[in-house]
Formats: structure tokens, sequence, C-alpha cells
């Protein structure tokens, strides 16, 4: 070892030997009501088919059965209760100072699936369930553990009374849980948080960034010296950097306005730090008990030199959310607007079209619609449709419904009316574009076979280039229209994110705005590409589900409707919709 080398080692030493003591509050206290920890056998279920779980619970001596009962679940559980954690002493400590409510924890370990003879091994769950992106353990959590520790305790049904916290790649699946059902947990701590390329997890950041936040506190927790040594000062694993990762998650956050905090020692990749803090970790994510975890503005956005391109606070506003247009429907899809601000949509399983008037007041449109959707209004003030079962486009009058035959043996999934009354629409099921002139003639414009499975379309403000959504891929396609109104010139313009699982994109609608951004109806929730194809923003959806369609609407265009399982929902935005009855040049896109 050379003197250099031999210098930083020994600078590393007094680091890595860090002594992070427990202090009063992790260890038993004299006169402080102790509660009980009782171990159960979680079976298998369907997530993690034919894999156990063991789990404990700890009950508080102040558990009151009348009451639901806030909770917090540990990942690989026993290390919280046998390990440096300590978690129910510390439960034991600041319960009885006041400074937690009464709450209970479920301490749960990753599966093992047993092995089929003793000369074959086991399969070991961890990395599968807590690795994963997806909303899979939030689920096994939602279907499987809370209800079997409900049978036996009142558990509040309030996310705000939900915790979740995690060590290593068990932080990973603490923050997905949260991140993914946030309508279910909104309290996560993050201790030597796994943030690094071994199966997404560095992606997050920049998901983050682009999201509109969600309600969730979380406490990040690392070590300078988390998988670092002298010899690799970059890093020691393949994945990537824990330190670095760690405080790219934390500006991520902070660039996103969540309640955030970060706490770097000089520790490794080990629980001495988080084990030591573990009090202080508490009280703040319990602070201010039981007033509910809310999103706000980053405060960055007033202060000098706040950026506002492509910021999802460009376009709505934290105190104004979603809401219900009318009831729950058998099916609602495609809004659709007129001039005068109503706006219609099809309820195809009812075979109905609604119209919602400026004031929110919904009435039938039209009857015996023949599943009528895919609205779009047309120049002249009919509302244009697809009638997939029987293969044709219809336009409706203004005044009573009156239905008309525009085009037959056509089936679109998506139509968009141009200024000049032709028509385009997506036809999914031969996997083409079609065009309709404004004499009615019918031709395929679009049969090249790169969109896999079009799904929707839309004009730009200017209408001088077509929009087609993939429903399959995550590419969106942008073509130049020529005076005969064939498409030109096609590019995969818009890339898209895509769904953690499946191999679908699932984009099931396009609307643009007037300065030429782009919205995408996706399962992640409105994907806003600026002009130049990058996507810039994710707006989430008004429940937990999945968006199948977008629209802007409204007298002044600055409302955005969405469809999602069976409602009708709108919000204010800060931008203006695209008119298709009156084009405009949009401006030059950012590059």
């Amino acid at each position: 070892m050379n003197k250099l080398a031999l210098a930083m080692f020994a600078a590393a030493v007094p680091m890595l030997a860090q002594n992070y003591a427990l202090g009063p509050d992790s260890l038993p206290q004299p006169g402080v009501p102790k509660g009980s920890v009782t171990k159960y056998k979680l079976p298998p279920g369907k997530f993690y088919p034919g894999t156990p779980h063991d789990y404990s619970i700890y009950v508080p001596a102040q558990y009151d059965a009348a009451k639901p009962t806030p909770f917090m679940i540990f990942f690989d559980g026993n290390g919280s209760i046998n390990g440096g954690e300590h978690a129910p002493t510390v439960f034991d400590n600041l319960i009885a100072k006041h400074e937690l409510p009464p709450l209970i924890g479920i301490f749960i370990d990753p599966g093992v699936l047993p092995a089929v003879s003793s000369e074959a091994q086991n399969r070991f769950e961890r990395v599968f369930e807590y690795d994963s992106l997806s909303d899979r353990y939030a689920s096994f959590l939602i279907e499987e553990v809370i209800p079997a520790v409900a049978k036996k305790y009142n558990l509040s049904h309030d996310p705000n009374d939900r915790g979740l916290v995690g060590t290593s790649t068990g932080a990973v699946c603490a923050f997905a849980a949260a991140w993914n059902r946030p309508d279910q947990f909104r309290r996560v701590v993050s201790f030597i948080g796994t943030y690094v390329a071994m199966k997404g997890a560095d992606a997050l950041p920049a998901l983050i960034r682009k999201t509109e936040p969600k309600p969730i506190r979380i406490f990040l927790q690392d070590g300078k010296n988390d998988h670092i040594v002298p010899a690799e000062p970059f890093g020691t694993f393949y994945a990537g950097n824990w330190p670095i990762n760690n405080q790219v998650m934390f500006e991520a956050f902070e660039a996103a306005g969540y309640d955030v905090k970060l706490t770097i020692g000089e520790g490794g990749h080990d629980k001495r730090q988080g084990s030591a803090i573990m009090p202080d970790v508490l009280r703040w994510l319990w602070r201010d008990y039981p007033s509910p975890i809310a999103v706000h503005e980053p405060a960055s956005m007033s202060q000098p030199g706040w950026d506002p391109r492509g910021k999802v606070y460009s376009t709505v506003s934290a105190g104004k959310p979603w809401e219900q247009i009318g009831e729950t429907y058998r099916s609602v899809a495609s809004p659709a607007t007129d001039k005068n601000g109503n706006v219609y949509f099809a309820d195809p399983a009812a075979n109905r079209i609604y119209k919602s008037d400026p004031d929110r007041n919904v009435t039938v449109f039209k009857d015996n619609s023949s599943g009528a959707t895919a609205l779009a209004a047309g120049p002249d003030g009919r509302l244009y449709a697809s009638q997939l079962a029987r293969k044709r486009i219809v336009a409706y009058s203004a005044a009573g419904g009156d239905e008309k035959v525009v085009a037959a043996n056509v089936e679109a999934s998506g139509i968009a009316v141009t200024a000049k009354g032709a028509i385009y629409f997506a036809d999914s099921a031969h996997k083409t574009v079609g065009y309709i002139d404004a004499g009615g003639k019918t031709r395929t414009v679009y049969s090249g076979g790169e969109i896999a499975l079009p799904s929707s379309v839309a004009l730009s403000p200017d209408q001088a280039m077509l929009i087609v959504a993939d429903a399959q891929a995550r590419f969106a396609w942008s073509f130049q229209l020529a005076p005969d109104g064939s498409l030109m010139d096609g590019e995969p313009f818009y890339r898209l994110e895509m769904p953690e699982t499946g191999w679908m994109s699932g984009i099931e609608g396009v609307a643009e705005d007037s300065i030429g951004q782009i919205y995408f109806a996706t399962p992640l929730g409105i994907q806003v590409c600026e002009a130049n194809g990058r996507v810039a923003q994710i707006l989430n959806p008004p429940e937990h589900g999945s968006i199948t369609s977008v629209a802007f609407a409204g007298k002044d265009l600055n409302w955005l409707y969405v469809t999602e399982g069976g409602k009708l929902f709108r919000r204010p935005v800060k931008v203006k919709g695209n008119a298709p009855w009156a084009p405009v040049k949009p401006p030059k896109p950012p590059l």
C-alpha cells in the first residue's frame, strides 16, 4: 500500500468506526408502560404464491379497541425488533411521553418460498419483493397483511395514520408502496436506501421531479461511507453510489415541494446511525399529528430565479384539485367541448351521451346512442362520435341530438375534426389512421405498421400536424399534414414514461394546448410533453387507477377534463386548450 492510500485509509478509519450510541428513548425506562409483541405467520397468498411470511405485531399498553389506531409497518421486521433499532422500546417511550400517538407496529419479514426437497434451494423473495417499483408489494400490504392484522385489532383507514419503514432495499420498498398508493400510506422512513440501478430505483429522482407531488412525508438517512472505500471512492457496487443517490433523491423531493428531511452521517451500510436517531426520526415523521399531510407548492416558486419551464405548477395549482362531475356511470369516455363551454361525454355501456353545462349541471344529450364513443366537436357545431359496433362515424346536431351518418365501414377509436370539417381517426383494430375529407370521402392515410396500436389522435394548434398515440409502445407519433389531407414525414416524436409492469404503454387519449404541449392519458397519470417531445410533467390521476381520456373544455378552454373508472373529473389549469375550430400558430418550442 503506497503512502497516499495509507493516509486515505487512516483518515477513513475514524469515520467507519463512528460510534452512534443509543439514547434513553431507545432503552427501557422505569415506569413506562410496555406494549406486547406477538409473532404470527401469514400463509401464502396471491401476490407471492406459495410463500409464507413471518410477522410480529406490537400493541401499545394504551391501545383502545374502540378507536381506529394508527400503525407503522417495518420491513425486515425481525431486525427492527431484535436488532439495533429496538423499535418496540422506542414506541413505549415516545407514546408514554405523548410524542407519538398510541400506534400499532407491524414487523414483517421478507418471504422465503420453501424448496421442494432437501436437495433443492429455497427461493429467497427479499429482492423481488423489496426492489420492485411496481404496486405489487403495496397491494400485498393492502389486501393481505393489513386485513390479517385488522382481524385482531382496530386499524385506522386514514392514510395519514399509516407509516412505512425500510432499510437498504427495504427503503425502496417503503417509498415505492407510498408512491404507488398515497391513498393508503403517507409517512415513510428510508434508512440507507438503495436508490441505485438494481431494479430501476435510479430512475426515481427524475420521476419525482416530473410528477405532481403526492401527499407523502419522507425521512432519508445514509452514511458517507455506504459502499465507499479508499480504493473506490466512487462506490464499490456495480449499481451506483448510495450516498450520492440519496442526495439526488432528496434534491428531487425538495424541487417538487415535498416535506422531506435528509441526514447523512459518517457510517457505512449499517443500521447504527438509523438506530441511534430513530426516536428523533419518529418525532419528525409524526409531528403535528393528527394534522393531515398535505401537498404544498415548492418554496422556490416565490423566490427570484424560479424557472417555470415545464413545471407541474406552471399547469396546475396545489390548492385546486380534481372535482367530480355528475355521478358514477357504467362507463365514461372522451369528453369534448363546444364553443359555449358545454362538455359532452359518452357512456357507451349505457348507450348514452351526456351534456354538462359550465355550472356542472348534467343532462342526457342523446339516448340510444349505439355505444357511441370518441366524441369530438366540429366547427359546424355538431358533435361527432364513433359507433364501433355499427362501424360508422356519426354526427349529432347541437339542438336536439339528431343523428346523421358521416362515414360507414370505419372503426374509429379516436377522432379529430379540423376547422375545415375534415376528420382524422385512429383505427386500433386495423392499426391504421383514416381520413374523411369535407365531402365525405374516406381513405387510409397511415398503414405503415410502426404504430402498433393507434388509439387516439389530436391536431396541433395550427392544424399543420397530427399527433397519433400508440397504446402499445412508449412513443407517440407526429405527422405533417399535406394539402390533400395525407400524412407526411412521420416520426416517433414523443417519448413517454412506461408503467413498471406489463408491456403496454396504455395511452388511450391525447389533447394539445395552445402552445403546443401534448397531454397523454396514461396509466401513470397525464403525461405532458413539451412541444419538443420530452415529458416534462406527470399530473396525478384523481383517484388510484388509470386515466382513459383527456380533453380541454369550458368556455375559455382552461379546464382539464379526464375520465377514470366510470367517473368524469375536471380541474382548472393555468394553460389554455387548443380550440379545433380556431387554429392558431403556436410559439417556437423550447430546445
